[in-house]
Formats: structure tokens, sequence, C-alpha cells
């Protein structure tokens, strides 16, 4: 380690006068250099002789320390070059892993329906609220329905006659004194009356709308008073308590899911994760698969089922679906010491004379920081982590070794 001369302190005026004198010196130099001397020229020479002096002094002063900070400057520059090229090798780490697929999903009700006017008129009465809960069989809308039950009350009474005239052609049959046809004729009439009855009373049942299952009322469409027409749409309604979640995978998920299907369905845990970032509570399963591909971008849709006691999902939302399987034996290695060549993934393995091999390698799974190996490493190989960059084909490495644990703390580096 060099040591620090320190430099002593002088007093200001010992100071003022050496700068006053190297001032003057300088000036008388540069005037006689301008060809004015200011001395007579047996005066002028010693000056300049020992000028000459003082300035062979400076330049070996100065390339004394050149000389003494740029061996120390090399030296600095070695150790870091030498910490740089610092080869890392490791082995790749058998660990059980949840390897988990993400897919866009929209979230559907498993039934939502529009809920129209089967007659058309005067809207009487809105029974229900935006929002409200409501169960199947209670009354949403009624419809006026003077003209509907105008029109009951005058097939009730068409019927009531029809009946009474084949009562009456009973009797007389009984008596002989018509034949049965007559009597067959009436009770065909008294049908055909209590059928138009019939028909009356289901119109006039058309003008309360009631819920044909329970659910959640959306937005009112109409308003009490409208005059509407048959099949206009007054609200929607829609049955949350268990929800459709659609999300499209890849042909390659697809094969690999229906390959497996079984393993899959009992292994799988399907989470659902909202807008909002949070987790939803309960666990979704498969509840099908679509029968079509499309042809646009080769996905095809499957349905996940979630139940929602409490409500929180409602149609039209939108998450990710995570789908985590867990892994046994997975094989591990670092990303950051692979590398790429076109489409292909590479490492450097160490044979057993530490001459470094460029090995393809298959990729079965991404996590984070870290791929899933399926083919060209085993856990007895040895490959290069850190100085990637600076290794060749067939070059013998100088390296330090890592345990594989270690390696796989704190990955925050992709490959390179």
């Amino acid at each position: 380690m060099s040591s620090v001369v320190p430099i002593k302190r002088r007093r200001p005026v010992i100071i003022i006068v050496t700068l006053v004198i190297a001032a003057a010196v300088t000036g008388v130099l540069g005037m006689s250099a301008l060809g004015h001397d200011l001395l007579p020229a047996q005066q002028m020479r010693p000056v300049h002789e020992f000028v000459h002096l003082v300035g062979m002094k400076a330049m070996r002063l100065k390339e004394s320390l050149v000389g003494m900070f740029g061996s120390y400057l090399r030296k600095h520059e070695e150790e870091v070059h030498k910490e740089h090229s610092r080869i890392v090798v490791t082995s790749p780490k058998i660990q059980d892993v949840v390897l988990t697929e993400s897919f866009v999903c929209q979230i559907r009700s498993q039934r939502h329906i529009e809920v129209r006017a089967l007659e058309g008129g005067y809207l009487q009465k809105i029974w229900i609220r935006e929002g409200q809960s409501v169960k199947e069989g209670d009354a949403m809308f009624k419809i006026l329905p003077v003209l509907y039950e105008a029109k009951l009350a005058a097939e009730k009474a068409e019927a009531d006659v029809a009946r009474m005239k084949w009562q009456f052609a009973d009797t007389l049959a009984q008596k002989q004194v018509i034949s049965p046809n007559e009597v067959e004729l009436a009770k065909a009439e008294r049908q055909k009356a209590q059928a138009k009855a019939d028909l009356a009373q289901r119109e006039l049942n058309f003008t309360n709308v009631n819920a044909p299952f329970g659910g959640i009322v959306d937005r009112l469409l109409q308003r009490e008073g409208s005059l509407i027409k048959e099949g206009d749409i007054l609200t929607t309604l829609a049955d949350n308590s268990v929800m459709w979640v659609y999300f499209n995978v890849p042909e390659r998920y697809y094969l690999d899911y229906m390959a497996t299907r079984a393993r899959h369905e009992k292994e799988d845990r399907i989470e659902l994760v909202l807008a909002n970032g949070q987790t939803f509570p309960q666990a979704g399963t498969i509840g099908a698969i679509e029968a079509d591909f499309n042809n646009e971008n080769g996905n095809i849709k499957f349905r996940a089922d979630f139940p929602n006691p409490d409500a929180l999902l409602r149609h039209g939302q939108t998450g990710t679906i995570k789908v985590r399987r867990p892994m046994k034996d997975a094989v591990l290695i670092p990303q950051r010491a692979t590398f790429d060549i076109l489409d292909k993934q590479y490492a450097w393995v160490l044979d057993q004379d530490d001459v470094a091999h460029q090995t393809l390698i298959t990729i079965q799974n991404v996590l984070e920081d870290v791929f899933v190996i399926k083919s060209g490493l085993t856990v007895k190989d040895r490959f290069v982590l850190e100085g990637v960059r600076q290794v060749e084909e067939g070059a013998k490495v100088e390296y330090d070794f890592m345990d594989p644990a270690e390696a796989l703390k704190n990955q925050k580096f992709h490959a390179e």
C-alpha cells in the first residue's frame, strides 16, 4: 500500500513572495521571447539557464507521477477485468414446483335473459327496483288488462251458454227426443267455447310478467304509463349463483390437457384474479370445452364454473384465469444461464475435463426467471451460470462452483 506524504503548511507571506518571483521571471522570459530584453544580455543568460533547469526537473517529476499513477490504474483495471471475467458454474436443481398458466377471461352469468312483454298495452305497474334480487315467480310488471278482462268475461259467458246447451241436449237424448249425434255436436260446441275462454285467461295472464327464475334485476328500460308493444324489452334478469368464466387457450395447451385430462381435473387448481389484483376466494372447475377452434387465432374456448355465494361477481366482468398444477421433481435452471440461437435455446455444459460445449435444451415450462427443463440437462451436468458470453466452444474453463440452491435464489436476471 503506497504512503501519502503530507503537505506542509506554508506561511502566506512566503507563498505570496514565491508567486511574485515566479510572475516576474515569467514576464521577463515572455518579453525576451518577443524580442524585448528587459535586462542586459550577460544577465539574461543565467536566467534562461535557471529556467531550463527548473523545466527539466518539472518534466522528470511529471514522468515519475505519470508512471506511478499509470501503474496503479493498470493494476486496478486488471483486477476489475479479472473480477468481471470470473466464470461461475452450477448444476440443475431437482425441486417440486407449481406451474401456472394465465389466460384473460370474460365472466358471464349462468342464466342471463331479456325480460320482454308478451302482450302490448300500457305499463300499469312496476313491482321491482333496479338491482333488486327476486325469486322465481315474483311479480315484476303488470300491463293494463282492461281489454283482456272484457274478452275473458265474454268468452266465459259463451262457454256457459255452450255448457247449458249441451246439458239440455243430453236430457232430450235420454228421452229419445233428439238423436245422440245432436248431443255430440252440442258437446263439441261446449268444448270449443271452453277453449276460447281458456285462451282469453292465458292472454290475461300475459299482462302479468313474473320472474322465470331467481336472480338480480338489471336496469329498467320502461317506466310506468309507457305504451309498449308485444316483444319490447322491459329489463334483464341474471342468475349469478354460479358464474361461467370463458377463456381462450392455444391448441398446444388443449392437446396437453386432453392427453392427461383425468390428472388435470384431479390436480389443477383454477383461480380467478379480479381486475383489482385480488384472487376470488372460490376455486373453479372446468365446466365445458367448446366444440370448434377459432380459425383466426387458433384458440379454443374453455369454461370454468365458479360458485358465487356472496354475489361478488357480476355478468360482464373481466379478469385473469390462473391454472396452477403441481409438478414433482422438476429440473430447474436460471434463465440467465441460457442463450438463443434462432428459435432454439442453448446452455454451455462442461464435460469431465471442464471443456465447454454448446448444448441444445428443451424448455417445458417458464417460471419467474427460471426454466423447467424437459430435455438436454440432467442433475449431474454442470453448466455456466455467469460469464456465458465469455465462453467459447471447446475451450477449457476455469470457474467457481455455486451450489444449485444458492443459484436459484433471488433470480432477477433473464437470459442473455
